[in-house]
């Protein structure tokens, strides 16, 4: 399961049962990082999930910035609230991608605040599973 964090809403994408690609997306829209974090525990325990990733945002040239550090805390409560494990993973370009995917779709911007979250969770999803799977 891929969660990108956000200070409004959280995007969630659950892999499909043979860990190949996403599934399920759904957004979270919460201000308070608890309650995001024990919807997320809620879904885990429904789609049977066995490790979580959240999103890492990176500065383009790398390095670690307040949105980050917001992130590792987020990363540390999930750990906490479901006994998972938890991963962080690189989310550079991910929300960008995330528009261009749905401007291409024909979303408008109103409409596409509802779903760039899930998108961009998605994003992060396949983009470590692909990791994952080269490293077998």
């Amino acid at each position: 399961m891929a969660i990108d964090y956000g200070d409004a809403r959280t995007g969630v994408a659950v892999s499909d049962p043979t860990g190949f690609l996403a599934g399920f997306t759904s957004v979270i829209p919460s201000r308070r990082p608890e309650q995001a974090a024990a919807e997320i525990s809620a879904l885990a325990r429904e789609h049977g999930a066995e490790e979580l990733v959240v999103g890492h945002p990176r500065n383009m040239d790398g390095s670690l910035g307040p949105r980050a550090e917001k992130a590792e805390a987020f990363a540390d409560l999930l750990r906490s609230v479901t006994g998972l494990p938890v991963a962080l993973w690189d989310e550079r370009r991910t929300t960008v991608d995330a528009w261009q995917i749905l401007h291409a779709g024909g979303k408008t911007v109103k409409k596409g605040k509802r779903t760039v979250d899930a998108v961009a969770a998605s994003l992060i999803l396949e983009g470590y599973l692909a990791y994952r799977k080269n490293q077998q």
